[in-house]
């Protein structure tokens, strides 16, 4: 049969015929025209309203209209108007669904890419670094996979295909592939953990239990860092956000607290004399705010004071300079002072329990050799078990 005699089957009189394609012919200018209009209009607003969220998605969105899913369209609106027997008005239900279907698709499709970019772009601080380049093309990939897998199926199942069995089989695919790179999937979850959360970025210093460094390098697997000492550690990124990180790049302030210890039997006079002079010691430093400094224990072995004092800056170089000299001038008001920072010394006695039966003293402490107990009778007081030297003294 030729296609001729095939439409001729369809039983279409022209008058209808050229009624649906003048019907096609105007929803296409109607939809085209439309469309470019509305770009048009979006295209004209002020910079400020263009940069909001919406506008600037929807503006983006619409330009991934196509022509060929209008024409379509206009098509599918003329085939409407004819009167088509039973068989052909299922097929045009189900080229309805893919020409409207695979247009929301594309525009879904731009719409992730265009969210995704300017989520990074705002939460970047308008840097796009390693791993926000890696976090934004995961993120699309993942995404844009996902609407176009669920397209497909939509598709097939409005065709009259049976996809449950497809769809178990994705299910159970998934699952072993996921058991099987487990350790990878949870590396590159964690970059895109890191590229969304930001804990640490490309040349911050941080430091974590086992090391401390600077961040080279944050790929999809790995994190690698430049450690103090020189050597680059190259870590797994599931393994490192487990880990308390200390980022120090982001740090404002530096707040500095110390004990000093005097000896206890220095005189209260002057232990009360040391808080107004060490607070204007260190009051005389750049870029410190004075905290407070206070006698916080008193006990037999020395007298704690608590000093506190915060760095305006967060150098390191600054803070050790600054400390270095508070704690030398320090050094020279206790000398002036005569306060010292020696812990007390403590005696200790040695005494061995076998020397009393040496001496033949009962446990009653009678002198059964009709001598004296302390076995020789020193002068100088009691000696040694073996009779050389009397009581040892050790500092402690």
């Amino acid at each position: 049969m030729t296609i001729r005699g095939y439409f001729s089957n369809l039983d279409i009189a022209w008058t209808n015929a050229a009624f649906a394609l003048a019907a096609a012919v105007l929803a296409f200018i109607v939809i085209h025209g439309a469309i470019a209009l509305f770009r048009k209009r979006l295209a004209a607003l002020s910079t400020e309203t263009a940069q909001k969220p919406i506008v600037d998605v929807l503006r983006h969105t619409l330009a991934r209209t196509s022509n060929i899913a209008v024409l379509a369209t206009s098509v599918l609106i003329g085939l409407e108007v004819l009167d088509l027997p039973a068989p052909w008005a299922q097929r045009v239900d189900h080229l309805w669904f893919i020409t409207l279907g695979a247009q929301f698709a594309l525009w879904l499709h731009r719409a992730i890419a265009v969210t995704a970019q300017r989520y990074f772009r705002v939460h970047g601080r308008g840097m796009e670094d390693n791993q926000v380049t890696v976090a934004h093309t995961l993120m699309i990939w993942a995404l844009q996979w996902t609407v176009w897998t669920v397209f497909v199926l939509a598709m097939l199942s409005n065709l009259g295909v049976n996809v449950t069995t497809f769809v178990a089989s994705l299910g159970i695919g998934g699952v072993a592939v996921a058991l099987a790179v487990q350790n990878v999937l949870g590396d590159l979850f964690a970059s895109l953990s890191i590229a969304v959360d930001k804990p640490f970025e490309v040349g911050d210093a941080i430091s974590v239990p086992e090391f401390s460094g600077t961040i080279e390098h944050v790929g999809l697997k790995t994190t690698r860092v430049r450690a103090l000492s020189g050597e680059q550690i190259v870590i797994a990124n599931a393994e490192l956000l487990r880990k308390v990180v200390h980022n120090f790049k982001r740090q404002s302030r530096r707040r500095v607290q110390y004990a000093l210890r005097i000896d206890p039997a220095t005189a209260p006079e002057l232990a009360a004399r040391i808080p107004k002079r060490l607070g204007a010691i260190i009051q005389e430093q750049a870029k410190v705010d004075f905290d407070h400094v206070n006698l916080v224990a008193m006990n037999q072995d020395y007298l704690e004071f608590d000093i506190v004092y915060n760095m305006q800056e967060a150098d390191y170089g600054l803070f050790l300079r600054t400390q270095q000299a508070v704690l030398l001038e320090t050094m020279r008001m206790l000398r002036e002072l005569g306060v010292s920072t020696a812990p007390r010394a403590q005696r200790l006695v040695l005494q061995d329990g076998a020397a009393n039966d040496a001496t033949g003293t009962d446990v009653a402490g009678k002198d059964l050799a009709g001598k004296d107990a302390t076995a020789g009778g020193d002068a100088d007081g009691a000696r040694r078990p073996d009779g050389r030297g009397g009581l040892q003294v050790r500092p402690h």
